[in-house]
C-alpha cells in the first residue's frame, strides 16, 4: 500500500517531469549582461564553502543571494536562507512566501551547486525566472543552458571555467 507521503512524492516527480519537458520546448535565452545572481544549493556546501562570496568575488559582482535546500526537521528553526521539502505543495507549486520571492526574482543568471539529484532543488531551478541558468554536470541537463563539469568542492574551478564560459558568450565582460 502507498503512503500518503508516497503518494504526494510521486505526483510531485509526474508533474516536475511535464514541467521540464514544457520548459525545454519553450527555453529562450536571454543575452543581457550579468548583473544579479541567484544560487541555489545544498545545506552541506552552503555549510562548508563561502559560495555566495566566491561568486561575487569571481564574478565581480555584488549583493548575490543564495537559498540552501535542507531536509525538514521540526526542530530547525525557520530560516531566510533555507527551504525544505515542507515549503512545497503536494503539486510541487512553492508555498513558502519568502523562498517563492527568491524564485521569483528575474535574476541575471542562477546557479544551481548541487552535485546530486534532487527533486526539491531541481524543482526550485525549474521554477525560478532566471534568465540564464548554469549548474553541475551530471545532475539534470535540461534544466540549464548551461553545465560545467567539476568536483563541487572545488568551487574556485568551477568559477573559473563559469567565467571563461560566461566571457566568452558576452555575458560579463574580462
Amino acid at each position: 500500500m502507498i503512503s500518503i507521503f508516497n503518494f504526494r512524492k510521486i505526483y510531485f516527480k509526474k508533474q516536475f517531469q511535464k514541467k521540464l519537458v514544457e520548459a525545454d520546448e519553450n527555453r529562450v535565452v536571454s543575452d543581457k549582461e550579468i548583473k544579479t545572481v541567484g544560487i541555489l544549493t545544498t545545506e552541506l556546501f552552503f555549510n562548508t564553502i563561502e559560495l555566495k562570496e566566491a561568486v561575487e568575488q569571481s564574478l565581480n559582482l555584488r549583493n548575490a543571494k543564495i537559498y540552501c535546500y535542507r531536509p525538514y526537521k521540526k526542530s530547525d528553526t525557520p530560516s531566510f536562507k533555507h527551504f525544505s521539502e515542507k515549503d512545497f505543495s503536494w503539486k510541487g507549486k512553492i508555498i513558502e512566501s519568502s523562498f517563492n520571492s527568491f524564485t521569483a526574482e528575474p535574476f541575471d543568471l542562477l546557479i544551481g551547486y548541487f552535485d546530486k539529484s534532487n527533486l526539491f532543488l531541481e524543482s526550485a531551478v525549474l521554477q525560478s525566472k532566471a534568465t540564464f541558468k548554469v549548474g553541475i554536470a551530471q545532475v539534470n541537463q535540461m534544466l540549464y543552458d548551461i553545465e560545467i563539469k567539476s568536483n563541487p568542492y572545488k568551487v574556485e574551478e568551477f568559477l573559473t571555467e563559469l567565467k571563461k564560459y560566461l566571457i566568452l558568450i558576452e555575458k560579463i565582460k574580462n
